[in-house]
């Protein structure tokens, strides 16, 4: 069978992990949390990052950092992961759905300000297969209106916008290092804070309401539980598993890029022939291959072509059921305007097998099986 995700490994993890072991400190905030949190810091420009314990609980800081309250509106798309949803959710907040762009699965930039009303608080933008959203606009509609802006880079690290990483353009970035993204440490995230004013309030709350973070700094004599918080940090064992592949990045990256852009090139002439369509990647869009999919020509014909290819032992799966057709989706939100894409490009849309380590045979034996399905 080849797998639809393999999760990333160098080699080189167990040897940090039992360095991390070594230093008989394996609670969070240890040395290689803090190298992995410098590394993102300094490769992406980003003012503050905070490994967390996953992508989840990045959003949920970001979220409680937003100072919802109950009734208060956040606009997102439909079309992205529960973990999404739920932060603002948690926070107190109402979900507002808008559609999405067909070309990239992206938020609808142009019918964002249709939906924001006079509860409206955040704008959450979800980079889907990390590729960016416009976030030009998306950042003018939010300053006009006097909003916050939440980025779900979960994955997207990497990626960039015109020149800047994505989590790094919002108020907030959210980042995920869960085993099915480009680089892992099981379970984990990242916040990135790039708004000054909430820095100190995301270290407290990060470290269970306390001002320990000031106190490790030398700022202040001892530290003291000074507001809401919760324990956000991850295990050294898991930011030392993370730190191997830090420390490769770009190979991993470029592993991940020859796959998507042999399929990408091996797929062109079915796409030329109009019997799928390609990703797209907007001008200005830097992407990381996190993901690699076709979209055919209906739901029947995806249904069809999964279960061709696993006959063939290829692993190829869907993606999301958009959120506001949900059960959770119809009691916590509502959808502000029309669903003309999300419902219709989401049944269409099918992941094909992309990992780093992906063998050029196993590419191979994708691409020909998706041409044998259309008879090329």
């Amino acid at each position: 069978m080849i797998p639809f995700n393999v999760p990333p490994c160098t080699g080189d993890e167990l040897g940090y992990m039992q360095q991390a072991i070594a230093s008989r400190k394996i609670c969070g905030d240890g040395q290689f949390t803090k190298k992995c949190n410098a590394w993102m810091e300094e490769r992406f420009r980003a003012r503050k990052v905070l490994l967390t314990t996953s992508g989840s609980t990045a959003l949920d800081m970001a979220a409680l950092l937003c100072g919802l309250a109950a009734g208060d509106e956040v606009i997102l798309p439909s079309y992205t992961f529960s973990s999404t949803a739920n932060a603002f959710v948690l926070a107190g907040a109402k979900l507002v759905f808008v559609d999405v762009r067909p070309d990239t699965m992206n938020i609808d930039e142009t019918k964002i300000e249709a939906a924001i009303t006079d509860r409206t608080r955040v704008i959450c933008a979800m980079h889907y297969a990390g590729v960016a959203c416009e976030m030009d606009a998306i950042m003018d509609i939010a300053r006009r209106h006097g909003l916050l802006v939440v980025e779900d880079a979960a994955q997207g690290v990497m990626s960039s916008y015109k020149g800047k990483a994505l989590g790094t353009i919002g108020d907030f970035g959210c980042y995920s290092f869960h085993e099915t993204k480009n680089y892992s440490m099981g379970e984990g995230g990242a916040l990135v804070v790039n708004n000054e004013k909430y820095i100190e309030k995301a270290e407290i709350l990060r470290e269970k309401g306390t001002d320990r973070a000031k106190f490790f700094r030398g700022q202040v004599d001892k530290y003291t539980w000074v507001d809401f918080g919760d324990s956000y940090l991850p295990s050294e064992l898991n930011a030392a598993y993370l730190w191997a592949q830090l420390l490769k990045a770009d190979e991993i990256n470029n592993d991940r890029l020859a796959s998507w852009n042999e399929y990408n090139e091996a797929f062109r002439p079915l796409a030329d022939k109009g019997l799928v369509q390609l990703p797209v990647i907007p001008a200005g869009c830097v992407h990381n291959a996190h993901m690699f999919y076709l979209k055919t020509r209906s739901l029947a014909e995806r249904t069809e072509l999964i279960r061709f290819l696993k006959e063939r032992d290829i692993l190829a799966v869907f993606h999301y059921v958009p959120l506001h057709s949900a059960p959770a989706g119809l009691k916590f939100g509502r959808f502000a305007g029309e669903d003309v894409y999300t419902t219709a490009e989401s049944d269409k849309l099918l992941r094909l097998p992309l990992y780093y380590g992906l063998t050029a045979e196993d590419r191979q034996a994708v691409i020909q099986a998706v041409k044998a399905f259309y008879g090329c």
